[in-house]
Order: structure tokens, then sequence, then C-alpha cells
């Protein structure tokens, strides 16, 4: 027989244990930021109603939904249906979840008894059928955070706040939230005399500006039927360096003050400003303060924003650490009644990737281990016994503390090798009873960092790894 490929799907991957120990921190410290912002825990199902998800993210989100085949009696009569007026046939009813936010905008309206102001988090894997590259994967996580039912833009500075002190717990210092605003960026496109029937294909390549050149942006616009001259005056408008090329580092009281100017009296562009403007002057009171820049660069290719979009840049990154914005009309789309709403997402393996480079994981992580200590076998007669030692070492402490965390050693086998096989996990205690401690009812504790041991009685072995754990957390 021909050997099976042992390599995951293309674009997923494995997560040993160290990979899931990390992954863990950083889901769990995000997560406590988000409670403590009186963000509620929410899932969906990994599968959504195909649907549920076409035409919420655009054109080309819609080639990157990883469609199910239909099943069954379902899948022949799809096959021998006759092709439709535009010569297509759906062979697919199912598809797998492709971001958190068009599933949270399909329970608010399948619930109609979720609070009025409602303040949900959610962290689960997404899907999408693009080219894999490094860096980038067909499985990944994020981690949102959003408020329906809120106009206010008190919801914008305190979801910038609650993602800046979700980085800030994990150790970020120098990042920035850049902002934006969707009705801004409506107001540059017709102040360059962009056709409306193109913005979307012109934010769709606008977004790409400081992942690729102008002219790159420039070409992209051109390919979409964008004139020359109107795509060369939207990058003007959108890039601070070319919008005030004799200012370095613009303020974001400056690049308004130019951004009014240009736009003149167009009215939709001037209440984004002065949005955007609150947002920033109510951030100040939160862990966001002095992290937002206004930025007409930002596009957010999504086709659902409808306000305030954001996002969050790391020197040294291309691309960002998470983003969102306000989509008002979402919600509307499935209730048939609009519902305000707005969210911010967490890229965590973008986030995984930069905290790995830059050796931001507690030192206690990167050294854990399975467990703590491991109970060793002496003899086929005390196979039991050592099972029973086992249970009473990981037992709760008399104050009610968690036991530590005990392996046992499957099989018979020479001390050496079972030593050694402990010090591979990283135990820190090899606790064992042999011929001698079974008789004298004691138990023999070796210290596998400090190469010590001692003996004590039975009823003291828990207290006295207690002990030995808590001498070497700090080293």
């Amino acid at each position: 027989m021909p050997k099976a490929s042992t390599q995951p799907a293309r674009g997923m991957r494995d997560f040993l244990p160290g990979d899931v120990r990390r992954r863990r921190y950083v889901i769990q410290t995000i997560a406590s930021v988000y409670e403590r912002y009186g963000f509620e825990p929410l899932e969906t199902p990994a599968v959504e109603n195909l649907e549920t998800l076409l035409g919420k993210y655009g054109e080309e989100g819609n080639q990157l939904v990883f469609r199910i085949l239909k099943r069954g009696a379902e899948l022949q009569r799809a096959l021998d249906a006759p092709e439709g007026a535009d010569g297509k046939r759906e062979f697919a009813d199912l598809a797998l979840r492709y971001d958190l936010t068009v599933p949270l905008a399909r329970v608010v309206a399948e619930h109609r008894d979720l609070p009025r102001f409602f303040k949900r988090y959610q962290i689960q894997p997404v899907w999408r059928a693009d080219r894999p590259a490094r860096g980038r994967f067909r499985e990944f996580y994020q981690c949102d955070v959003d408020v329906l039912g809120s106009t206010s833009p008190v919801v914008e500075a305190e979801l910038c706040a609650a993602a800046a002190e979700a980085l800030e717990s994990l150790g970020f210092v120098d990042f920035t939230i850049r902002i934006n605003h969707r009705q801004l960026l409506t107001a540059l496109l017709d102040t360059a005399n962009v056709d409306r029937a193109f913005h979307t294909d012109a934010l769709v390549a606008l977004d790409k500006l400081g992942k690729v050149t102008p002219d790159q942006v420039l070409e992209d616009m051109e390919s979409r039927g964008i004139p020359r001259e109107s795509a060369g005056q939207a990058i003007e408008l959108f890039l601070p360096e070319l919008l005030l090329p004799n200012v370095d580092k613009p303020s974001n009281h400056q690049v308004a003050t130019a951004l009014r100017e240009r736009i003149g009296a167009h009215d939709d562009g001037i209440a984004a400003l002065d949005t955007l403007a609150r947002i920033e002057e109510l951030a100040t009171s939160t862990a966001a303060g002095g992290c937002l820049k206004l930025d007409p660069s930002l596009a957010r290719g999504l086709s659902y924003y409808t306000g305030a979009i954001m996002e969050i840049a790391v020197p040294d990154l291309a691309g960002s650490l998470g983003g969102g914005g306000r989509y008002d009309n979402l919600v509307g789309m499935f209730l048939g009644q609009s519902i305000p709403a707005c969210g911010f997402s967490l890229g965590l393996e973008r986030i995984l990737v930069v905290m790995d480079e830059r050796k931001m994981f507690p030192a206690a992580l990167e050294q854990g281990s399975a467990a703590e200590v491991m109970v060793l076998q002496w003899s086929e007669a005390a196979l039991a016994d050592s099972l029973a030692l086992a249970r009473a070492l990981r037992a709760p402490g008399p104050d009610g503390e968690p036991g530590p965390r005990v392996v046992l050693y499957p099989e018979v086998d020479k001390p050496g090798k079972q030593f050694k096989y402990a010090e591979t996990l990283g135990v820190r205690v090899a606790a064992l009873v042999g011929e001698d401690e079974a008789r004298d009812g004691t138990v023999t504790l070796k210290d596998l960092r400090n190469r010590t041991q001692v003996t004590v009685p039975r009823a003291e072995a828990a207290g006295e790894i207690r002990r030995l754990l808590a001498a070497g957390a700090g080293h």
C-alpha cells in the first residue's frame, strides 16, 4: 500500500502541547479583559447555512467562503438538475463560518429576548478558502468583542479600550489603533471624482495601501475600471504623507483639518470627522488614550461596515493585529429592522507570531509541562498502590487550593529510565514507593531540578511536594 501523507490539509495546522499552552494563555488573557468590561461569552456553530454568509462580505469575500457539498439525495438532485439561467448549478447548501460577525447578527435576529444593549465576546475558529502562504492560514481564530443596540460613540471608545487593554495585558506597548470612517471614505472618493458605482472596488484596492506600493494600488484601481486620474487623486487624499507633504508625523488634528479643507461642504464627510473627533475625545479617559491615530488610508474591505472603522498596527509587522468597525445595517439583513452594532476583532494567530518573535511569553509558561509530579512504578504487585498514591497527591490542599498535576509512569521499568522520562516531560518531583518505603509507610521524593531527595511519611508527601514546588516557582 502507498504510504499515506501525514501532513494536515493545506492551510491547516497541528498544535503540539507547547503551542496549545501558548494559545490558551493568550485566549484566557483576552477573555478575562473582555469579561471585566462586562462582555458575555457566545459560541456559534462552525457550519452556517450558505445563504446566511453569501452577500455579506463583498464579491472577494464570497469567493473565499468554504462551501460544503450537499449530501446524499440532495446532491444527486443538484447533479441531475438543469443549469440555471446563468449556466450554474448550486451544489452546496452549507458553509464553514467565515467570520464571527455575521453569525452574531444571525443570533441577534433569531433570539429576540437578548438585552437591549447586547455586549458579547466570542473566541472561535473561522475558515477561509484562501491561498495558504507564510502566516496565512485557511483555519484561524478570531477574538471578537461587539456591542449591539447603541449608536453612541462611547461604544467605539470602549471597544478600542478593551482591545488596547487586552494587548497591554499580553505585554504589548508599541501599538497604534488606526481609525477612520466609511462616510469619510465616501467623501474622499467623491472628492477624487470616483464614480459611486466603483466605490466598493476602490475601497478594496485602497485597503491594500501600506501592504503594497501606491503604484500597485493605482494599477489595481485601473484594472477595476477606475480612471487613472481619479485613482491618483484618491491615493493622494488617502495617504497622510501626500495629503500633508511638508509635515512630519502630523497630529490627528492636522490631518482632520487638511481633510476638511479638501472635502469642502460634503455633509456626510464633515459629520464623519466630527464623530471621529468625539471618539478620540472619549478614548482619552480609557486604556486607548493616546493610541488612536486618524488615518484616511484605512479602508477595510468588508462591505458591511457603515461608520467608524479601526485597525491595530504594530511596528515592523505587515498587516495588523486586529480591527473592526460599526456595521449598523447587518442585523437588519436578517431581522428586517435596523439594529446598530459595532465590533472589534483581535487576530490570535498574528498575536502569537509577534509574541513568539519578541519572546513575550512568561518564562513559567515556556517551561511548562503536562505534569509537575511523576509517580514511579516499582513492581507489578504495587501498581494499584501507585494509582492510589497518584490520586492522593492530586487531591486539593487543606485550604482548598488545587492539587499538583501528577502523571503516573505506565509500566514497571528501570528507575533510571523512569527518571529520564520524567526529566523529558519537565516534571519537577518524582515520587517513589519501593520495598523499603512500602514497609515503612513512607514516600521518597526526588527534586529533579536540584538533584536532592527526601523520604517522608506517606501522609506528609502531598504537603512536602507543595513545599518543593513553591520553593522552585521563582526559578
